[in-house]
């Protein structure tokens, strides 16, 4: 019998591979990072060939471990873009990741004429350069001869999990499963497929489109090592596979996880609700040929602010020694950061937003700030969960947490209390690992069925609300006018 299942994290700055028993434990892990390239400002790139050798790289790292392997489950980063040759399966350029604003001019482009509605009805995502179609175009558009070929059926287009599969299969197969589909901005959420529509108005030929599966069944088969063929049986983009992996399968259960930034996804069932908040809507995962939903609410700054206080103010030597400055006051003195360095995420949206500290007075120490610098984290992603709630229409009971800031048991504890909701923290912060590994392990008999992968627990602590309702309408009251503030400021009203 099989030991493991092989999951594949291709990451943005590196790639990973696991090796998963059946007791959903990471038994072995290898890492390699690649390059980041910034040619010009707000430009973000990646060479796919130096991705593709560093996944492999992990690949052979782990498997040194154990050959005993069922399936491969893939994860990847998301709306990162790539264009290949279809007979010599060699990229046309590098990506163009999902960081990269290049294309902001075009999103500015379809807003002016009336398509955001449509598009937004559609995809469940708004107009932005995030995501893949518009990144598409530009490379089609820029890189000589590239549209003609497209449109002759000669090069490929895929997010970096379809870039794998192409690899492992030695160019036999060009799928992409519904989750990256949903983030390309071609994809339609009512009909489940590529929109004809969407293709034509962002100028992306479908020849050059993979073809979309379900995020758990077996995929292709591929030989991984001499003699040892393993099928592919899972892929989810990074955040849905975090939100399988934190075993989110029942409506209202929510994950969110704590990195540079934060991501809060909440499972809404088998219909797309498109939200009048500013929230998306995405593809949770698709199972047996039906889709589960999830409402997506993004956070820019989170991990980030901490490394700007130990980084630019040299508040700390290390990330690790935030927790124990913050603690050493009783309270925040009164201090408010709103850490808007890129702009305010969801669901406020507010671009030309700017990072702003409020409260300040003589008494006002480093441990102060650090302190309301992690319940700023806290209290963004407050604002999410609202927005979610009054989205879908449901309640919640238990927020799930992973990423390395939810080690920071201050500021869990100040998520709970401002959410009122338990927050439940895992042993393994590799859910995003895990999500692949028993979405593969599900369509291979690996784990029996999602009641038994719900089963296997991962808790490490349950954070308990422990405030009032009082203090709870002082510390929003706070932050609200903070946020109200620093939005009068960057719309030039105050």
């Amino acid at each position: 019998m099989s030991s493991y299942i092989l999951a594949l994290d291709q990451g943005t700055t590196s790639c990973r591979s696991a090796l998963v028993d059946s007791n959903g434990d990471i038994c072995h892990i290898a890492q390699r990072e690649f390059t980041q390239h910034f040619p010009k400002p707000g430009w973000v790139e990646h060479d796919g060939r130096e991705i593709w050798l560093a996944q492999m790289q992990t690949i052979e790292e782990v498997m040194q471990h154990g050959r005993e392997i069922a399936a491969i489950g893939i994860t990847n980063q998301r709306e990162t873009t790539l264009l290949w040759d279809r007979q010599t399966g060699e990229p046309i350029g590098r990506a163009i990741v999902w960081q990269d604003r290049r294309t902001a001019a075009a999103c500015e482009r379809l807003k002016a004429g009336g398509h955001e509605p449509m598009i937004r009805e559609r995809t469940g995502l708004v107009v932005d350069a995030y995501f893949s179609g518009t990144k598409i175009a530009w490379l089609l558009d820029h890189i000589e001869g590239a549209r003609e070929r497209a449109e002759r059926g000669e090069l490929c287009f895929g997010t970096m999990d379809s870039w794998l599969v192409w690899q492992l299969t030695k160019g036999a197969v060009h799928i992409t499963d519904a989750t990256n589909a949903s983030r390309t901005m071609l994809y339609n959420l009512h009909t489940g497929d590529w929109d004809p529509e969407l293709c034509a108005l962002l100028g992306v030929p479908m020849a050059m489109l993979p073809t979309i599966t379900d995020s758990s069944g077996i995929m292709a088969e591929v030989e991984i090592a001499k003699n040892l063929r393993i099928p592919i049986a899972g892929i989810a983009g990074d955040q849905q596979s975090a939100l399988f992996g934190q075993t989110c399968t029942e409506v209202g259960m929510a994950k969110n996880t704590y990195g540079t930034g934060c991501f809060m996804l909440m499972n809404i069932g088998d219909a797309p609700v498109i939200s009048k908040e500013p929230l998306l809507t995405t593809v949770a995962w698709r199972l047996n040929g039906q889709d589960v939903f999830a409402l997506e609410g993004s956070v820019f700054i989170a991990g980030a602010l901490v490394q700007w206080l130990r980084d630019e103010m040299g508040f700390v030597a290390d990330a690790s020694e935030i927790e124990a400055l913050a603690s050493s006051v009783p309270d925040n003195g009164g201090v408010t950061v709103v850490p808007a360095f890129a702009g305010l995420g969801a669901p406020h949206w507010t671009s030309e937003a700017r990072g702003t500290i409020f409260g300040l007075t003589r008494g006002t120490t480093k441990a102060h700030i650090a302190r309301a610098a992690l319940e700023s984290i806290a209290l963004q992603s407050l604002d999410v969960l609202k927005a979610m709630r009054a989205a879908a229409g449901v309640e919640l009971n238990i927020l799930r947490v992973d990423g390395g800031a939810a080690r920071n048991d201050l500021l869990m504890q100040h998520q709970a209390d401002v959410l009122d909701l338990t927050v439940h923290r895992p042993k393994s912060h590799e859910t995003t690992v895990l999500g692949a590994a028993y979405l593969a392990g599900l369509a291979v008999g690996f784990f029996e069925d999602i009641n038994v992968v719900a089963a296997l627990g991962n808790l490490d602590r349950a954070f308990v609300p422990g405030q009032d309702d009082a203090w709870r309408a002082e510390e929003t009251r706070q932050w609200d006018r903070a946020i109200a503030a620093v939005k009068t400021w960057a719309n030039g009203n105050g």
